[in-house]
């Protein structure tokens, strides 16, 4: 998929894994959520961390979640936020993943101490248009802190090969906002850790 690029503007560097800074030609400086991969990213050690595999039957996504969630505590949950996000990822993993093919897995990690943090890898070959998604994602931010109505139909949601009227890849903005802490893919695209820090924790300003 091309991603067209609207916008003239420089690279002044990372904010943290996620967050990109750019400067625009009016000079001023914006942040713009990336998705990032790295094999060997220190998020992905599983050591200590519950472990859990699952079918991949999507009419259990709830269930699945909600075994997760338990061991949570209520702070995390934030009403039903930390299960919604959990619940996105397990969902993709079935679906775009695994093709809903009930002879693949689902396999997660996840524990709470002192904040979420959740591995969730499936069998598939893999997210491949992160390159794609993340130039989308740029082009998106530019034009709505710009008010550039001209383009903003474009840009309104994400279309890949396999997205529907349900997907518009809108789901990936909201995990970047959420998962403060990092939302990391493997090299091959079918693993990613996500981690959400919370006021309990003393490093949470670093994070938000």
């Amino acid at each position: 998929m091309l991603v067209e690029d609207y916008y003239k503007y420089d690279v002044v560097g990372w904010k943290n894994e996620n967050t990109l800074i750019v400067r625009l030609q009016d000079n001023r400086e914006i942040e713009i959520k990336q998705l990032l991969k790295d094999d060997t990213h220190v998020l992905f050690n599983t050591h200590g961390m519950y472990y859990k595999e699952f079918p991949s039957d999507f009419s259990k996504v709830r269930a699945y979640t909600s075994y997760i969630v338990q061991y949570a505590p209520d702070l995390y949950k934030e009403v039903n936020l930390l299960e919604q996000q959990i619940s996105e990822l397990i969902k993709n993993g079935i679906e775009h993943g695994n093709k809903l093919d009930p002879n693949k897995k689902i396999r997660v990690w996840f524990d709470f101490n002192k904040r979420a943090k959740v591995i969730v890898e499936d069998e598939g070959i893999g997210f491949g248009l992160l390159q794609d998604w993340n130039k989308f994602s740029l082009n998106r931010t530019i034009c709505l802190v710009s008010q550039d109505f001209e383009h903003f139909a474009d840009l309104v949601a994400w279309k890949g090969p396999e997205s529907n009227e349900m997907d518009g890849g809108n789901a990936l903005f909201a995990a970047l906002e959420y998962w403060n802490g990092g939302f990391i893919y493997n090299g091959r695209g079918n693993k990613v850790v996500a981690v959400r820090y919370f006021p309990d924790n003393p490093e949470y300003k670093k994070y938000i």
